[in-house]
């Protein structure tokens, strides 16, 4: 009896720090965005004081550049250069989507900031209300479409729209060189409207668990549609179910787990809290076809941050992680940041003049490409 209950015990502290394991691989993505941003605004805040950085740009900082990354993406496979104003950035995305490809959408609840902070406001609303609500499925299925909506719009405007030389003039441009100086600003600096609408979706995502996630992200969009051709999903052994329920009761995404062989929804992004919660060892795993390659949490946990470590060690040692973009011309850049040519212009790029933005040397390429004016 004493043996077999040492076992018990050994066995649910493995099975609790196997619930540990996310969490601690969330924080410590969140900790490295923290360090990151932290980093860059030092390296503007010295720009900005006219003094000579210390505290050198992290490229990491353009994981929030995908529209950016997108737009590069299709001038590189109709070119095939590979542009230098923001690499990490397009190198960070193909890592992201090789990823959803490889081990579903892991990115969305073991990297994403957002994942995380979702994660939290789940555990206050079920706290407050005792339970978790959601939407019925007359409403769900809907706005569940938001999110691809909103991302054809992105494909359309970037793939269908932009040719050649708009894609140049995009990616060259000085709104584009200083996207990440803008996305620090609106960070840090939020307008009113900003303030309201990140208001309203934290209220609503109290009410809602997940709704930004699962109704309006255009990039969980792209990796859910991504995911589907994943060889990895959670598959269930039929004969040694025993019908409890609870994983589709933790399922953070609503999907019925117990009714499924496979589990081919886009919705599901691999938290494994499904598995997690199953009384029945082996009943429910993360695995190839036809059951092959099961991976423990432990072993995901390792491929997923294995594969950033490739990703981006890879873009290293390639030349392709630090942008083009000199300290002297980002301190021009900062220097004119409120002239029209740094304004969002409906898609279009603003008419700019290099010589207006004390930066005098528009002949010097970066990734193959002229800087020109635009008038």
């Amino acid at each position: 009896m004493e043996l077999q209950g040492a076992h018990t015990r050994t066995q649910e502290r493995w099975i609790q720090g196997r619930r540990l394991l996310r969490p601690i691989v969330q924080w410590a993505f969140l900790l490295l965005v923290l360090v990151i941003g932290g980093q860059f605004a030092l390296f503007v805040g010295q720009l900005e004081q006219a003094v000579e950085p210390i505290v050198k740009r992290p490229p990491a900082v353009e994981a929030f550049l995908p529209i950016s990354a997108l737009i590069s993406l299709k001038y590189w496979v109709l070119t095939g250069v590979f542009n230098r104003i923001h690499p990490a950035g397009l190198v960070l995305l193909l890592v992201i989507c090789s990823l959803s490809l490889l081990l579903k959408r892991g990115f969305c609840s073991w990297v994403c900031p957002f994942g995380l902070l979702g994660d939290g406001l789940e555990r206050i609303h079920i706290l407050l209300l005792r339970r978790r609500l959601s939407l019925p499925r007359v409403l769900d299925y809907p706005l569940r479409s938001l999110k691809y909506l909103i991302l054809l719009f992105f494909l359309w405007a970037i793939f269908v729209r932009m040719d050649l030389g708009q894609l140049e003039q995009f990616i060259g441009s000085p709104y584009n060189r200083i996207a990440d100086v803008k996305m620090l600003k609106f960070f840090v600096e939020p307008s009113k409207t900003t303030v309201t609408v990140v208001a309203v979706l934290t209220g609503l995502s109290l009410v809602i668990p997940f709704f930004w996630c699962r109704y309006l992200c255009p990039y969980g969009a792209l990796l859910g549609a991504v995911s589907l051709f994943s060889p990895f999903k959670i598959r269930r052994d039929r004969q040694t179910c025993v019908g409890c329920q609870k994983c589709s009761q933790i399922c953070p995404a609503r999907i019925q787990v117990h009714k499924a062989g496979t589990v081919w929804s886009d919705e599901c992004h691999a938290c494994l809290r499904c598995v997690d919660v199953c009384p029945v060892d082996r009943t429910l795993r993360l695995s190839a076809p036809g059951g092959r390659v099961p991976l423990s949490k432990p072993a995901y946990a390792a491929a997923v941050i294995l594969l950033f470590a490739i990703g981006v060690s890879a873009a290293r040692l390639g030349g392709y992680w630090r942008n083009a973009i000199s300290t002297a011309e980002y301190r021009a850049h900062i220097a004119h940041l409120d002239h029209p040519a740094y304004m969002h212009n409906r898609g279009a790029v603003p008419a700019y003049n290099w010589e207006d933005l004390g930066i005098h040397d528009p002949a010097t390429a970066a990734g193959g490409m002229p800087r020109t004016d635009r008038h």
